[in-house]
C-alpha cells in the first residue's frame, strides 16, 4: 500500500510538472527542468562544481532580495529558479546558534566543531579535510572567492586548520600553503602582523615567493589570460570589496571575480571545485541594513548567474549548489507599522549603505564641532531618500514619530541606527537581532547530480554530498 502511495504521489509530481506547474516537495518547474536537462541523469561525476556560499544569508534574505528584484523589473532571483531544495540546520557542536568558522568546518569538512575554531574537530586535537583539499589531491583545479577577506572564517574554512578563527595571519599562511590554484575578492587581513607568533613576513610577499601571481586592480584582474599560473588577487589590499551599494568602479564585482576564476581554471583536465562567498551579506545583516543587504544578495546572485552561463556551454558536466552558513539579523517580512503590506521599493531610495553614511557622518562632524541635526538632513535625504517636508501621502515624508526618533538618535551618537531602522520600517522588513540566528537555511541546486541535494538535511551533509561527486 506504501510502495503504491509513492509511486502514486511520484506520477502526480511528474505530472504536474510537465504541465508547467511548481510543487515544492518535488522540487522541479518546467523551466528549470529544461535548464538541468541531462545534467541530472546517468552516473559519474560532474566535472566543473561551483558551491556558493551566501554568508548570513536564509529564506529571508532571498525572498526580500526576490520581492525587491521583481519589483524593480529585475526579475526572479537566478539562486531561487533551481529545481532542487534542500532544507538545513546550522548548529554548531557547541552552540545551536553557529558562528561562520564552525558553520564553514561543517559544510567544507562535513564535521561540527565549536563557536570559533576553523578546520578542526570540535576538542581542537584534529585536523580535518576539506572537500577543497579533495577536489585538488584528485586533479582537479581549486578557486575560492569572496566579497571579504581571504583569510575570513568561510572561505579559511575550505583550506585552513586553526583553533581560532582570529589568527588571521596564521591563516594567511595556510592560504599559501593550500598551493589552490585562485583566490580573489577582498583582501588578506593582518597580512603584515608582526606580532603574530608564527610571522615570516608580508603575506603578499610570501605568496609571490610561492609562485602565485599577486595582483590588485580591477585592470590587471581582467587582464589576466590562462596559463598564468596561481594567482592571488585581492580587490582591496587590507579589507573587503566595496558593499554593492556603495559601487567603486575601480574595484571587481564579485561576479568578475567568478568569471576570471572561471576563465583561468576551465582547462584543467580533471576540471575544477569552486567555492564564491558572498560574504558581505552577513555584514549587513549585522547592522540591519535591509538596502545594503539585498544589494549584497543581488550582487552575489549575478555572481550565480555566471556560473549558470557557464553550465549551458557544459551541459551534463556541472554542478552548481547554493546555500547559506545561516542567519544574520533575525530579519522578518512583516512590520507592524504597515500592517499586512510590504514596500520592498522603497528601498531603491538608499543610495550607500548604513557603513557609508555612518563614516560620512563622522567625517562631517569631526569637521564642524558644531554640526547640528539641521545639517545632518541633507546627508540623510542623499542617502536614504528621505524628505523632511513634502507632499501628503509621499511614503518618504519623515512624520512626526520617524523625525523623534531621528533627532534623539543624532543626540546619542547613533544617527546611523536610527536611520536603517526607519528606512526598514517605511519597507515593511522587522529585525530581531544584531547577531547570528539559529533560523535553517536553503540549499538550492542544479546540475549533474544536484537531485542529491533535497531534503532537511545538516550543514555537514553538504561536504559529505559534495565529497561522492569530488
Amino acid at each position: 500500500m506504501v510502495n503504491m502511495w509513492s509511486r502514486w504521489v511520484r506520477a502526480a509530481c511528474m505530472a504536474l510538472v510537465a504541465a508547467g506547474l511548481f510543487i515544492f516537495g518535488c522540487g522541479r518547474s518546467q523551466k528549470t527542468a529544461a535548464a538541468d536537462g541531462a545534467g541530472t541523469a546517468g552516473g559519474g561525476k560532474p566535472k566543473y562544481v561551483f558551491l556558493f556560499i551566501g554568508d548570513g544569508m536564509s529564506t529571508p534574505q532571498r525572498m526580500v532580495a526576490e520581492e525587491f528584484s521583481r519589483k524593480i523589473g529585475r526579475g526572479p532571483l537566478a539562486i531561487n529558479a533551481m529545481p532542487y531544495h534542500a532544507t538545513v540546520r546550522t548548529s554548531s557542536s557547541s552552540s545551536l546558534v553557529t558562528d561562520s568558522a564552525a558553520a564553514a568546518t561543517a559544510i567544507a569538512c562535513g564535521e561540527k566543531t565549536k563557536n570559533g575554531r576553523l578546520g578542526m574537530s570540535g576538542d581542537g586535537a584534529r585536523k580535518l579535510d576539506s572537500v577543497a583539499n579533495l577536489a585538488k589531491r584528485n586533479g582537479r583545479k581549486v578557486g575560492i572567492i569572496t566579497s571579504v577577506t581571504l583569510n575570513h572564517a568561510t572561505p579559511g574554512g575550505f583550506y585552513a586548520n586553526r583553533n581560532s578563527r582570529g589568527e588571521y595571519y596564521a591563516i594567511g599562511l595556510d592560504l599559501i600553503a593550500s598551493g589552490f590554484d585562485y583566490f580573489g575578492g577582498g583582501g588578506v587581513a593582518r597580512h603584515d602582523d608582526k606580532t603574530a607568533p608564527e610571522y615570516r613576513g608580508d603575506i603578499y610577499k610570501l605568496a609571490a615567493e610561492a609562485g602565485y601571481k599577486v595582483i590588485g586592480s580591477r585592470a590587471d584582474l581582467l587582464a589576466l589570460k590562462p596559463g598564468v599560473g596561481k594567482v592571488l588577487a585581492p580587490g582591496q589590499k587590507d579589507s573587503i570589496l566595496p558593499y554593492s551599494i556603495d559601487r567603486d568602479p575601480a574595484v571587481a564585482t564579485l561576479a568578475e571575480y567568478t568569471a576570471k576564476g572561471i576563465e583561468l581554471l576551465e582547462d584543467a583536465p580533471k576540471g575544477f571545485f569552486m567555492m564564491v562567498e558572498g560574504g558581505a551579506i552577513d555584514y549587513c545583516g549585522h547592522a540591519n541594513d535591509a538596502a545594503g543587504n539585498l544589494r549584497e544578495v543581488l550582487a552575489f546572485d549575478d555572481a550565480v548567474k555566471v556560473a549558470l552561463t557557464f553550465a549551458e556551454k557544459h551541459p551534463g558536466e556541472t554542478l552548481i549548489v547554493v546555500t547559506g552558513d545561516h542567519e544574520t539579523g533575525g530579519m522578518t517580512m512583516g512590520f507592524a507599522g504597515t500592517g499586512y503590506a510590504m514596500y520592498m521599493e522603497r528601498l531603491a531610495q538608499q543610495k550607500c549603505s548604513v557603513a557609508a553614511f555612518a563614516q560620512k557622518l563622522k567625517e562631517a562632524r569631526k569637521a564642524r564641532p558644531e554640526f547640528s541635526f539641521e545639517d545632518a538632513k541633507p546627508m540623510l535625504s542623499e542617502c536614504f531618500g528621505f524628505k523632511f517636508g513634502g507632499e501628503k501621502g509621499d511614503p518618504m515624508v519623515i512624520n512626526a514619530k520617524e523625525l523623534k526618533a531621528l533627532e534623539d538618535g543624532f543626540k546619542s551618537g547613533k544617527l546611523d541606527q536610527a536611520a536603517r531602522k526607519v528606512m526598514s520600517g517605511k519597507a515593511g522588513i522587522g529585525w530581531t537581532s544584531g547577531s547570528h540566528t539559529a533560523l535553517p537555511v536553503l540549499t538550492t541546486s542544479v546540475g549533474k547530480k544536484a537531485e542529491i541535494f533535497t531534503g532537511f538535511i545538516d550543514n555537514t551533509d553538504i561536504a559529505k554530498k559534495l565529497r561522492t561527486v569530488l
